[in-house]
Order: C-alpha cells, then structure tokens, then sequence
C-alpha cells in the first residue's frame, strides 16, 4: 500500500513539474534576478550619480515638495519616498490627477538629494522590469498573468509535497551523486539542488500564493462587505490598516510645514528611519500627511504610520505595523517573500537559493526527456514527436533565457542613449533573440542518455 502510494505520488510529482515547469523557470530565473534589481538598475544606468543616504530628511523632503509643487500642481496626490537603503538609493516623487496644461497628470521622477535636480540617466526598465517579469510576464494582460503565475504556483507547491513524499532517504539523496550515469545522474542532481534549496522553495511558493490571495478568492472580500470598487476599498483599509481617503473641501489652503510633521514623527519613532510621505489633496483645507516607515527594516513587509492633518500639522491617528496575528503572518511572508531586509550575505543566500530552484526545475525536465528517450529507444528505436517537442522546448527555455536575458544587457548599451523608446526595445531585443535562439536550435535535441 504504502509503495503504491509513492508511486502515484511520483506520477503526481512529474506530470506536476512538467506541465508548467517552463513557466516556472522563467520565473525563477527572473525572480533571482529580482534581488539584485538595485545592482542592475545601477550597471543599465552608469550615468546615475552615486547613491547619497547622509542627506538629512528635512532636505530631502523639502527638494521633493518643491518638484511636485511645480510639476504636480491640482494633484490629488503626491508621494515622497526618502533613500534610505539600498531598496531606494535616490528620493522619489509621485503624484496622480496634477491638472494644468503642458502637465503630466500622473507621472514619477527620481532626485538628486542634494540638489533636488532630476537625475539624469539613459531611459531603461532596468533589475526592476526583470523582476516584475517573473510575475507579470510580460506582454500579457494582466488577468492572464495573475492566473498563469497562480496556477504554476500552485503546481509549484504540489511538486514540492509529493517530492517530499517520494524521496523517502531525503538525506541520503542529499550526499549522493554518481556522474556519467545517464539518467541516475540527472536524478542524483536534481536530488542534490532540491534537497540543498527545499525550505526557501517551500517558503517561496507559499509565499507567493498569498500575495495573490486576493485576486485568486475574491469572494472572500465579496462575502464580507459586498461588491463594487468602494466595499474592496473599505476592506483593504480596514485589513491592512490604510486610512480612507477623504474628499477635497475645494477650500485652498497653504500645506503644513513637513519639517514640524518630521520633528513629531523623530519624538514619536526616534531613530526609526522614515520611509515615505503621502499627502493627499496638497493645498486643500481637507489634506491629509501620512507618514510611513520603512517596510524594509525587517522581515515583516509592514511599517508603521502616522496621519497628520494637511493645513495645522496636527496628529490624527497611529497605525501600528502589527495590528492583528493573521496580517502580521500574512506581513512576514510576503516580507521574506521579497527580501528587501536582507543584508548583503542574506541577500547572496536568496540568490543561490533561487539559483537552485531553478536548476531544480531545469533538472526535472531533463530527467523526464531522458527517461522517456531511454524507454523510447528500447521501445521502438526512436522517439515520438511529443518528445522532441519537450526536448526543444528544455533547450530553448533552459538555456534560452539566459541568453535572452543577456541579450537584454547588451541592448542596454549598443543602442543610443537618446533613443526615445529605448528602454522598450531592450525588452525587445531580450525576447528577439531568445526566439531567434530557439528556432536556430530547435533541431538538436537537450537531452541524452549517455
């Protein structure tokens, strides 16, 4: 009973990082790259100043009112994010619904600290458009991208249980690779990189499914406090600890002096670093200051915040970033989901560890095209078209991505700096060539038994 078991759980565990294995690479790889997003921002943009974090918050702030007071003006918001870490190496601006004309009614610029000035770099969607790749996948909707990487996900998270059930001897999997043995070898890797990286896959995973929690059981948020654009809102205030936004009085008003609104914040928060301004209807008499924390100073992926009143400067309420046990659980994993806490050797952790995972899956796909190639030499002397499709596909997405994505590095430094759609066309050029490398491979095969 128990050997039947397993092996259904084998078959389970195949068919499960087969189906969407491809998908799930792609998401790894680009995923990895996303913990270096910072690093890769900054080799796609050498004209970029050196990131400055000794300028005081007063001043930054002060050069980030400045900017949206001449570029944002009417907005309903603007947003001050201070550099505090490696996460936010440069102040940001953003700001939604400015009017006037000649003037972009959304948009974002990043600063120089100490000028105030916008920096100056070639355009390009640098780390962070990798990054948003592994779940956004580029060039679909939206919606589609949200079920795809759900579904993955979640297939993700079976491989990994059933894996768990059929490997029995884990630990001595763990210790044993015999080379040169055709599909014993490819079994022995797969075993090694899985057993090595298997608490940051299963963290990961799960991890995953619950930052799109509420995208994949809307019912949930539906049940609660019914449907419509205005009960979501309700329920994300009241769940995660966002304030509700108040309408404009349309009253004109001068904003509060954000140099006071910091000196309460420092007698509240002491040291504690700042790591945003919100200010909603800037210049009405019902504006309001929320002040944020930073979300990177820990693993829980919340901060606290403070609301101000726009025009007196007076304190209205405190948010804690702990509120409840369930949204601290729900903080934690999604804060060791992306890692921005992490420290340079963490950080180098969370990079070999999704390294791993993703010659996890490369392995796994191997070891099926090698096994089914053995039975299909034995069986008939050849194999079957269903086979060769999946050994061009390992080719082509195994080793080119990784091509691709240096495709997309080169890109960002063969075309010209002033070319308008730049950035565009790195992403261009990334997916190009990697078509480009498929179709000039997709007559040799990955796999071999020898």
């Amino acid at each position: 009973m128990k050997a039947g078991f397993r092996q259904r759980m084998a078959e389970v565990h195949t068919w499960m990082g087969l189906l969407l294995g491809w998908v799930l690479y792609f998401m790894f790889i680009t995923g990895t790259a996303g913990y270096l997003d910072t690093e890769i921002d900054r080799w796609m943009q050498p004209e970029a100043p050196v990131a400055d974090y000794s300028v005081s918050p007063q001043t930054v702030v002060e050069h980030g009112r400045n900017w949206l007071d001449i570029h944002a003006p009417g907005a309903s918001r603007w947003f001050i994010r201070l550099p505090v870490d490696r996460n936010d190496p440069y102040p940001r601006v953003f700001w939604q619904g400015a009017q006037g004309e000649g003037i972009a009614a959304n948009g974002n610029a990043f600063l120089d600290p100490a000028t105030g000035q916008p920096v100056e770099a070639r355009a390009t969607g640098g780390g962070q458009l990798l990054y948003q790749m592994h779940w956004r996948l580029h060039y679909l909707p939206r919606v589609a991208s949200d079920w795809i990487i759900g579904v993955a996900t979640m297939f993700m998270l079976v491989a990994l249980v059933t894996g768990i059930i059929v490997h029995k001897k884990i630990f001595k999997d763990f210790f044993t690779f015999r080379p040169g043995k055709g599909q014993r070898s490819w079994l022995d890797m797969h075993n090694v990189v899985s057993v090595i990286s298997l608490p940051f896959q299963l963290m990961i995973t799960y991890s995953g499914l619950i930052f799109m929690a509420l995208i994949y059981m809307p019912l949930i948020v539906v049940l609660g406090y019914g449907s419509g654009a205005d009960n979501r809102q309700t329920f994300i205030g009241e769940a995660f600890g966002v304030p509700p936004m108040v309408e404009a009085m349309g009253v004109p008003a001068p904003l509060a002096s954000l140099d006071a609104v910091l000196d309460q914040v420092s007698g509240r928060w002491g040291d504690a670093p700042v790591g945003s301004f919100e200010i909603r209807h800037p210049n009405d008499a019902n504006a309001r200051i929320l002040v944020r924390g930073s979300h990177a100073a820990g693993p829980l992926r919340a901060a606290n915040m403070l609301e101000f009143d726009g025009v007196s400067g007076e304190l209205l309420a405190e948010y804690p970033a702990r509120q409840s046990g369930s949204k601290a659980f729900r903080d934690v994993m999604l804060g060791l989901h992306e890692g921005l806490f992490a420290g340079p050797l963490l950080r180098a952790l969370y990079v070999f560890s999704g390294l791993l995972g993703a010659a996890m899956i490369a392995t796994g796909l191997m070891l099926w095209t090698v096994k089914r190639r053995q039975r299909a030499e034995k069986a008939r002397g050849g194999s079957h078209i269903g086979l060769r499709l999946v050994e061009r596909l390992n080719i082509g997405i195994v080793i080119g991505l990784p091509v691709a994505i240096a495709a997309y590095f080169w890109a960002n430094r063969l075309l010209p700096v002033g070319f308008s759609a730049r950035a565009e066309w790195e992403v261009h050029a990334m997916f190009l060539l990697w078509v480009v490398f498929w179709s000039s491979r997709s007559g040799h095969g990955l796999s071999s038994n020898r």
